[in-house]
């Protein structure tokens, strides 16, 4: 029986039609070589199983990547969602044997640049980028660049870098639906500014609406009108409605006290659900349903996919999270409505 011939790096500069001396270089991570062909080099010598003394970790098998984390998010009443959703990320990258480097950075002064740099401070092979949602300019350069990119809790419906995010429309839609099983016929839906994600869950409602005979959706935005004004607007009779979806727990909550207080004229007629389940929708009085989504689900997905990118996938892929109904106090009857 023959022998199988080792691979040198005559047969990856064969495989990739560049000189021997290209491939040298690249897996010596020398300067003078571009990212694209550096990656590309060291994807053939996995695939090979070539192995040298300049053998890097992305070709031993290591892969690094960095996750960068909104600040903003992180540190304000979305902490418990992004927090889950690092321990998610942290979990499957330490199964998987990738080396991960999570940086929080400011969500609000995000551009090409700072995310390059912070890719190159981290040595990394790959990106996972939180809640930060996909531009032209982005796109364009993981493209040019091939540099494997996946966002987290985010989506691009132009489909030009992978993401990962908890199922928007179908969530929002059984949430909907929970409320039109209870009898109520109008029903606002409280709703942000259209990041790609958000406006999932408007359609979501829409749909649900839409799909029940004599069904009324009212919708109104953050930009129109801030929490303490939609409930005093509520309070007042203003839309006539006696049901509200809103876009995520935070709102709900902040709503709580003035529609289910011992002064408020809806107690306790008012219906309503959130959409995350944070801790503070579990700690809140009455206890409120809501939406739950499995936030570290959501990390070892976007983990997992960044690997296979990584790995040289080049499909875009978009990954739905799967949530569920949490019952709660805040949902009622119509018929107990009418016998309180």
């Amino acid at each position: 029986m023959a022998i199988q011939r080792r691979s040198n790096q005559a047969d990856i500069a064969e495989r990739l039609g560049v000189s021997v001396s290209t491939v040298s270089r690249a897996l010596a991570n020398e300067i003078g070589i571009s990212d694209a062909v550096r990656r590309d080099v060291q994807r053939m010598a996995r695939t090979l199983g070539y192995k040298s003394k300049h053998t890097t970790a992305a070709v031993s098998g290591d892969k690094r990547a960095v996750a960068l984390v909104p600040l903003g998010s992180a540190t304000s009443g979305l902490s418990g969602f992004y927090f889950g959703i690092v321990e998610g990320i942290r979990q499957q990258a330490a199964e998987a044997g990738m080396v991960l480097d999570v940086r929080l950075v400011n969500e609000s002064v995000v551009t090409l640049d700072m995310i390059r740099k912070q890719i190159a401070q981290a040595d990394a092979g790959g990106v996972l980028l939180a809640g930060i949602d996909a531009w032209d300019e982005l796109a364009d350069w993981c493209a040019a660049e091939e540099i494997p990119a996946v966002l987290v809790n985010g989506s691009d419906p132009q489909m030009r870098i992978s993401s990962v995010s908890p199922a928007n429309f179908y969530g929002a839609y059984r949430a909907t639906q929970r409320l039109l099983d209870a009898g109520h016929r109008r029903i606002l839906h409280y709703t942000h500014r259209y990041r790609p994600t958000i406006l999932q869950r408007q359609r979501g409602f829409e749909a649900a609406i839409a799909a029940t005979p004599g069904a009324v959706g009212v919708i109104v935005n953050t930009a129109e009108r801030k929490t303490g004004e939609l409930l005093a607007d509520i309070l007042a009779g203003k839309h006539d409605v006696t049901a509200m979806f809103s876009w995520n727990d935070i709102a709900a909550v902040e709503m709580l006290e003035g529609l289910y207080g011992p002064e408020s004229p809806l107690q306790p007629s008012f219906s309503m659900i959130g959409f995350d389940d944070l801790p503070i929708a579990s700690m809140a009085t009455p206890r409120l349903s809501t939406i739950r989504v499995d936030r570290e689900a959501i990390g070892r997905g976007a983990v997992r996919l960044l690997a296979q990118h990584m790995d040289g996938e080049a499909a875009i892929q978009q990954l739905e999270v799967g949530v569920s109904m949490v019952p709660g106090e805040t949902v009622f009857t119509v018929q107990t409505m009418a016998t309180r």
